[in-house]
């Protein structure tokens, strides 16, 4: 056990960044640190010979010293029945005695041999502790046993050595703790008022107070309906009818869906999408599209373009008619008009059109007196679509400024030409297109003076992975599973257009969808950070490691997630 007496450092551990084969893939990663000999040099933004692998979420001004108590090594100790944890397997840079995480506050300083600290936040949930640690669920266990550990800001350099005394030389403002905050962030039932405060300590690093200040504007707001536009009765997927179908050009085919009874649809928020089962093959596959009308009334409208190797586009063009049955969960998403008198500016390339349609359509039914700008990329007239029917929405608008662009005639347009269009700056932005078209759209934009926060984008097809450290994400388009199928409920990944039965030899629903090469968002990989919180379009699942915080309705947390039944994923 560890001995009494005042805080001290029992051992200052480094480690530079290395690469780790985990799981079939290569991390790279700094948790690997051992303890060194003699007084070692602080710096503002690390320790000599000391380095991280993901500066994203570890290093940096703000978190350039990690810390770990000889205490919470006792409690681990006893609470895994192991003999072997010794200094620095948490990766921390200091070990030591004497400061418990609901003793320290965030903004306390601390004089330690000839450097100064600040602490600026508890540790960051990510896997590679329980990497590091062989114990998987160790990011959850962290929180939920409210020992986390923490970082340092330093404020004058200095060397540091094992043995120096810790001596507290101011405490921080509104003496919130380590743990307090930990479990501020991570655990359910907030209490407003410490919210309210941990936004106002200085100390506490941006990151931390950017995702308290969100909180506390979630807590503040009316209540408004869910966004994912699902109305009592409809869960799962529901039958609806083809009304019938209409060619905007000889690429894309418009298709109008109905109530087999005839009966009025829920209504759609402008520039959600329907996720739709075509009896196009063994399993039916899945396929997202935007609405491209308002999605209010009887009917819903898809728009559909035929993609060269698409089978079930091709499918859809092929064989989709007035009459035809398919499945459709209700509209969801959330990118869609939002009100307000702001103008409103409308940016889309290629069949990205679809969305921001409808929020034109939603526009145009209000008789909005709104400024509207509609910004439309495209190869060339040929394969411009809708171009009637949008001529006919805004020319029924008031205050609407349209300008179509032809690539093959003058190629994208860039930012000098974004900002020659005299674009409102305070605008609420809506882009739709390809990754690499919105990645540069919302530079432009954000160049002609609108600001970032009010650019909202669109993705078709699978969302950008967020997988921390790894370093060999494949670029490969998803695929069955190259071990043999299993004979559990299937698993469907809707985004990605691939269902395959579940197997009892994964883990989690994250571990199947990386064997596929389905893009993936994770950090803590035990049900903490609720980065990798994915819709749940279909289906019945069952945890096997409990979330610290239940994720919100229509949700579930993929990587301690296991399907119970036949699931469906927006993924």
């Amino acid at each position: 056990m560890t001995a009494p007496g005042p805080p001290t450092v029992v051992s200052v551990n480094v480690g530079m960044p290395t690469d780790v084969a985990w799981r079939g893939r290569t991390v790279h990663t700094g948790i690997y640190k051992k303890p060194v000999a003699g007084p070692v040099m602080v710096r503002r933004l690390n320790i000599d010979g000391d380095g991280q692998g993901d500066l994203a979420g570890h290093g940096g001004e703000q978190r350039a010293v990690m810390v770990y108590q000889t205490e919470s090594y006792d409690h681990w100790r006893r609470h895994f029945g192991r003999d072997d944890l010794r200094p620095g397997m948490f990766g921390e840079n200091l070990t030591i005695t004497g400061l418990s995480d609901e003793e320290v506050c965030i903004g306390d300083r601390y004089r330690i041999g000839h450097a100064e600290f600040e602490v600026t936040q508890p540790r960051v949930t990510c896997f590679r502790v329980g990497m590091r640690l062989g114990e998987p669920e160790m990011p959850n266990l962290l929180v939920a046993h409210h020992r986390p550990g923490f970082y340092f800001r330093v404020i004058e350099e200095g060397l540091v050595a094992a043995g120096d005394e810790i001596v507290r030389t101011r405490r921080g403002r509104h003496e919130l703790s380590v743990a307090d905050i930990d479990a501020l962030l991570y655990l359910p039932d907030r209490d407003v008022g410490m919210l309210r405060r941990a936004v106002d300590v200085p100390a506490l690093s941006p990151g931390w107070r950017q995702s308290f200040a969100e909180l506390l504007a979630e807590n503040d707001k009316p209540a408004m309906p869910p966004p994912i536009g699902v109305e009592p009765g409809w869960s799962g997927f529901h039958t609806l009818r083809v009304a019938q179908t209409r060619r905007e050009n000889s690429a894309v085919l418009s298709i109008e869906l109905e109530a087999t009874d005839g009966a009025a649809l829920p209504v759609a928020r402008p520039g959600q999408f329907l996720t739709l089962r075509f009896p196009a093959g063994d399993p039916a596959p899945l396929r997202s599209y935007s609405l491209s009308n308002s999605g209010a009334g009887t009917r819903y409208r898809i728009s559909v373009k035929r993609e060269e190797h698409g089978h079930v586009s091709s499918w859809i063009h092929d064989n989709v008619r007035a009459g035809t049955l398919v499945q459709a969960a209700a509209p969801r998403g959330d990118f869609y008009l939002t009100d307000g008198a702001e103008p409103v500016v409308l940016v889309s390339a290629g069949i990205g059109i679809t969305p921001v349609l409808a929020m034109l359509h939603e526009l145009a039914t209000r008789r909005s007196a709104r400024e509207i700008w509609w910004l439309h990329i495209t190869r060339d007239a040929e394969s411009l679509a809708f171009s009637e029917e949008v001529g006919e929405l805004m020319e029924s608008l008031t205050n609407a400024h349209q300008r179509v662009f032809f690539t093959a005639e003058s190629g994208r347009p860039d930012a000098a030409a974004i900002a020659a269009l005299g674009l409102p700056t305070d605008a609420a932005a809506y882009l739709c297109g390809p990754v690499l078209f919105m990645a540069d759209m919302r530079d432009a934009l954000a160049s002609a003076g609108i600001d970032q926060t009010r650019i909202r984008t669109e993705l078709f097809g699978a969302l950008p992975p967020i997988n921390p450290g790894i370093t060999d994400t494949p670029h490969t388009a998803p695929h069955l599973p190259a071990a043999p199928p299993g004979t559990g409920p299937p698993v469907a990944f809707a985004r990605s257009g691939i269902t395959v039965n579940w197997s009892d030899s994964y883990d989690s629903i994250l571990e199947l969808a990386e064997a596929c090469d389905v893009p993936t968002r994770f950090s803590c990989r035990s049900g903490v950070c609720h980065v990798c919180a994915t819709a749940l379009v279909d289906g019945a699942i069952t945890y096997t490691q409990q979330p610290l915080e239940t994720p919100t309705d229509g949700t579930v947390l993929i990587c301690s997630a296991q399907p119970r039944a036949e699931v469906v994923l927006d993924l």
